[in-house]
Protein backbone atom coordinates (compact mmCIF):
# COMPACT_ATOMS: atom_id res chain seq x y z
CA UNK A 1 0.00 0.00 0.00
CA UNK A 2 1.36 3.41 -0.82
CA UNK A 3 2.54 5.57 1.45
CA UNK A 4 0.48 9.11 1.67
CA UNK A 5 2.34 12.21 0.82
CA UNK A 6 3.98 14.10 4.21
CA UNK A 7 3.72 16.72 1.94
CA UNK A 8 2.71 17.26 -1.34
CA UNK A 9 3.65 20.84 -1.98
CA UNK A 10 7.00 22.64 -2.58
CA UNK A 11 5.77 26.29 -1.15
CA UNK A 12 2.23 28.19 -0.36
CA UNK A 13 1.19 31.39 0.07
CA UNK A 14 -1.47 33.72 0.60
CA UNK A 15 -1.86 36.36 -1.67
CA UNK A 16 -3.86 39.68 -0.07
CA UNK A 17 -5.02 41.60 -3.21
CA UNK A 18 -7.20 45.17 -3.47
CA UNK A 19 -7.07 45.58 0.25
CA UNK A 20 -9.68 48.36 1.36
CA UNK A 21 -7.48 50.65 4.46
CA UNK A 22 -8.48 52.74 7.14
CA UNK A 23 -6.07 54.03 8.90
CA UNK A 24 -6.66 54.70 12.51
CA UNK A 25 -4.82 57.15 14.91
CA UNK A 26 -5.00 58.17 18.39
CA UNK A 27 -3.85 62.19 18.84
CA UNK A 28 -1.97 62.97 22.49
CA UNK A 29 -4.16 63.45 25.59
CA UNK A 30 -2.76 67.13 25.64
CA UNK A 31 -3.53 67.81 22.09
CA UNK A 32 -7.24 66.26 21.82
CA UNK A 33 -8.52 67.19 25.03
CA UNK A 34 -7.53 71.02 24.19
CA UNK A 35 -9.22 70.56 20.27
CA UNK A 36 -12.00 68.77 22.15
CA UNK A 37 -12.96 71.86 24.27
CA UNK A 38 -12.65 74.68 21.77
CA UNK A 39 -15.12 71.79 19.14
CA UNK A 40 -17.51 71.62 22.19
CA UNK A 41 -17.64 75.31 23.18
CA UNK A 42 -18.76 75.91 19.54
CA UNK A 43 -21.53 73.23 19.12
CA UNK A 44 -22.96 75.42 22.25
CA UNK A 45 -23.41 78.23 20.19
CA UNK A 46 -24.81 76.27 17.28
CA UNK A 47 -27.09 73.95 18.25
CA UNK A 48 -30.73 74.03 19.07
CA UNK A 49 -31.07 74.87 22.93
CA UNK A 50 -33.51 72.13 23.22
CA UNK A 51 -31.95 69.00 24.25
CA UNK A 52 -32.48 65.75 21.53
CA UNK A 53 -34.98 63.57 22.54
CA UNK A 54 -34.01 59.78 22.03
CA UNK A 55 -33.69 58.26 18.49
CA UNK A 56 -32.69 61.90 17.17
CA UNK A 57 -29.90 63.00 15.88
CA UNK A 58 -28.21 66.55 14.75
CA UNK A 59 -25.59 67.60 11.92
CA UNK A 60 -23.66 70.86 11.82
CA UNK A 61 -23.46 73.01 8.32
CA UNK A 62 -20.61 71.76 6.72
CA UNK A 63 -18.15 74.26 6.69
CA UNK A 64 -16.64 74.13 10.15
CA UNK A 65 -12.96 73.54 8.82
CA UNK A 66 -13.06 77.39 7.86
CA UNK A 67 -14.00 77.93 11.58
CA UNK A 68 -11.06 79.19 13.69
CA UNK A 69 -11.97 76.72 16.44
CA UNK A 70 -11.38 73.75 14.46
CA UNK A 71 -7.95 74.79 12.90
CA UNK A 72 -5.97 72.59 14.87
CA UNK A 73 -7.70 69.91 13.66
CA UNK A 74 -7.56 70.25 10.23
CA UNK A 75 -3.85 70.86 11.13
CA UNK A 76 -3.86 67.31 12.31
CA UNK A 77 -6.31 65.90 9.09
CA UNK A 78 -3.77 67.39 6.95
CA UNK A 79 -0.98 66.05 8.36
CA UNK A 80 -2.47 61.89 8.36
CA UNK A 81 -4.09 62.86 4.60
CA UNK A 82 -0.65 63.65 3.66
CA UNK A 83 0.89 60.71 5.06
CA UNK A 84 -2.02 59.10 3.98
CA UNK A 85 -1.15 60.19 0.15
CA UNK A 86 2.74 58.72 0.67
CA UNK A 87 1.65 55.56 1.81
CA UNK A 88 -0.35 54.96 -1.11
CA UNK A 89 2.42 56.56 -3.77
CA UNK A 90 0.12 58.94 -4.91
CA UNK A 91 1.80 61.11 -7.54
CA UNK A 92 -0.23 64.20 -7.02
CA UNK A 93 -0.37 65.40 -3.30
CA UNK A 94 -2.84 68.73 -3.45
CA UNK A 95 -5.82 67.98 -1.32
CA UNK A 96 -8.67 70.07 0.44
CA UNK A 97 -11.21 69.62 3.26
CA UNK A 98 -14.52 69.50 0.99
CA UNK A 99 -16.55 69.13 3.54
CA UNK A 100 -16.42 69.31 7.67
CA UNK A 101 -19.58 68.96 9.90
CA UNK A 102 -19.97 67.60 13.48
CA UNK A 103 -22.88 64.89 14.15
CA UNK A 104 -24.74 63.92 17.69
CA UNK A 105 -26.24 61.24 18.23
CA UNK A 106 -28.52 60.69 21.63
CA UNK A 107 -29.63 57.53 22.80
CA UNK A 108 -31.22 55.39 20.15
CA UNK A 109 -29.86 57.22 17.37
CA UNK A 110 -28.07 55.52 14.47
CA UNK A 111 -26.40 56.33 10.86
CA UNK A 112 -27.49 53.73 8.03
CA UNK A 113 -24.81 52.73 5.81
CA UNK A 114 -23.57 55.23 3.67
CA UNK A 115 -20.38 55.96 1.64
CA UNK A 116 -19.26 59.68 0.51
CA UNK A 117 -19.14 60.53 -3.14
CA UNK A 118 -17.16 62.66 -5.25
CA UNK A 119 -14.36 62.50 -2.64
CA UNK A 120 -10.66 60.53 -2.33
CA UNK A 121 -10.62 60.21 1.33
CA UNK A 122 -13.44 60.48 4.10
CA UNK A 123 -12.51 60.44 7.83
CA UNK A 124 -14.19 61.18 11.46
CA UNK A 125 -12.57 62.34 14.40
CA UNK A 126 -14.18 61.40 17.69
CA UNK A 127 -15.04 64.27 20.59
CA UNK A 128 -17.36 62.84 22.82
CA UNK A 129 -17.67 58.47 22.95
CA UNK A 130 -19.25 56.39 25.63
CA UNK A 131 -19.18 52.77 26.73
CA UNK A 132 -22.53 51.57 23.79
CA UNK A 133 -21.34 54.92 21.86
CA UNK A 134 -17.87 53.90 20.63
CA UNK A 135 -17.75 52.12 17.31
CA UNK A 136 -18.16 52.73 13.68
CA UNK A 137 -19.22 50.10 11.27
CA UNK A 138 -17.50 49.04 7.75
CA UNK A 139 -18.85 47.00 5.15
CA UNK A 140 -17.01 44.88 2.93
CA UNK A 141 -17.32 47.37 -0.92
CA UNK A 142 -17.66 44.08 -2.75
CA UNK A 143 -21.07 43.52 -3.25
CA UNK A 144 -20.82 40.40 -5.23
CA UNK A 145 -19.31 38.18 -2.14
CA UNK A 146 -23.02 38.42 -0.46
CA UNK A 147 -24.13 36.06 -3.68
CA UNK A 148 -23.07 32.87 -1.96
CA UNK A 149 -23.03 33.10 1.99
CA UNK A 150 -21.63 29.63 3.59
CA UNK A 151 -21.89 29.28 7.26
CA UNK A 152 -18.44 29.72 8.80
CA UNK A 153 -17.24 28.41 12.24
CA UNK A 154 -15.73 31.67 13.46
CA UNK A 155 -15.48 35.39 11.78
CA UNK A 156 -12.16 36.75 10.73
CA UNK A 157 -10.87 39.56 8.90
CA UNK A 158 -11.10 37.02 5.98
CA UNK A 159 -14.52 35.86 5.81
CA UNK A 160 -16.80 38.74 7.25
CA UNK A 161 -18.94 41.44 5.48
CA UNK A 162 -18.17 43.87 8.62
CA UNK A 163 -15.62 45.44 10.71
CA UNK A 164 -16.53 46.83 13.59
CA UNK A 165 -13.74 49.45 14.86
CA UNK A 166 -13.55 50.95 18.23
CA UNK A 167 -12.89 54.58 19.29
CA UNK A 168 -12.42 56.92 21.93
CA UNK A 169 -12.13 60.30 22.69
CA UNK A 170 -9.70 61.44 20.26
CA UNK A 171 -9.55 59.40 17.67
CA UNK A 172 -8.67 59.97 13.74
CA UNK A 173 -10.33 57.69 11.30
CA UNK A 174 -9.42 58.54 7.71
CA UNK A 175 -10.64 55.81 5.06
CA UNK A 176 -11.59 55.46 0.98
CA UNK A 177 -14.53 57.28 0.53
CA UNK A 178 -15.93 54.65 -1.15
CA UNK A 179 -16.25 52.69 1.75
CA UNK A 180 -19.65 52.27 3.26
CA UNK A 181 -19.77 52.77 6.84
CA UNK A 182 -22.73 52.74 9.69
CA UNK A 183 -23.19 53.69 13.38
CA UNK A 184 -25.24 51.23 15.79
CA UNK A 185 -28.20 53.17 18.01
CA UNK A 186 -26.49 54.81 20.51
CA UNK A 187 -26.72 52.59 24.05
CA UNK A 188 -25.95 55.18 26.40
CA UNK A 189 -27.92 58.16 27.75
CA UNK A 190 -25.04 60.64 27.10
CA UNK A 191 -24.39 61.84 23.55
CA UNK A 192 -21.81 60.67 20.95
CA UNK A 193 -20.26 63.93 19.27
CA UNK A 194 -18.17 63.47 16.39
CA UNK A 195 -16.92 65.46 13.56
CA UNK A 196 -16.61 63.86 9.79
CA UNK A 197 -14.72 65.59 7.04
CA UNK A 198 -14.22 65.14 3.24
CA UNK A 199 -10.91 65.78 1.05
CA UNK A 200 -10.47 65.76 -2.53
CA UNK A 201 -7.82 66.57 -4.75
CA UNK A 202 -6.92 70.26 -5.54
CA UNK A 203 -7.83 71.35 -9.42
CA UNK A 204 -8.64 67.55 -10.49
CA UNK A 205 -9.47 68.48 -13.54
CA UNK A 206 -6.71 70.46 -14.60
CA UNK A 207 -4.09 67.62 -13.00
CA UNK A 208 -5.52 64.26 -12.48
CA UNK A 209 -8.83 63.63 -14.81
CA UNK A 210 -6.88 63.35 -18.25
CA UNK A 211 -7.11 59.49 -19.82
CA UNK A 212 -4.30 57.37 -18.62
CA UNK A 213 -3.78 55.77 -22.35
CA UNK A 214 -1.82 56.89 -24.79
CA UNK A 215 -3.60 57.56 -28.36
CA UNK A 216 -2.53 54.86 -31.10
Amino acid sequence: MEKPQESWFEASEVLPMFPSLVWKIQLQSVLHEAIDTRILALLHELRPTEALAPGQGWQSEQTLHRRAELQELVGCIDRAATGILRFLRIGYDAFEITGCWATVLAQGAAHRAHSHPNNFLSGAYYVRTHPGADTINFHDPRAQTGIIRPPVTALTAENTDQVVVRVQNGTLLLFPSYLQHSVDATQCAEERVSVSFNLMFSAFTEHLSQPLWSAP
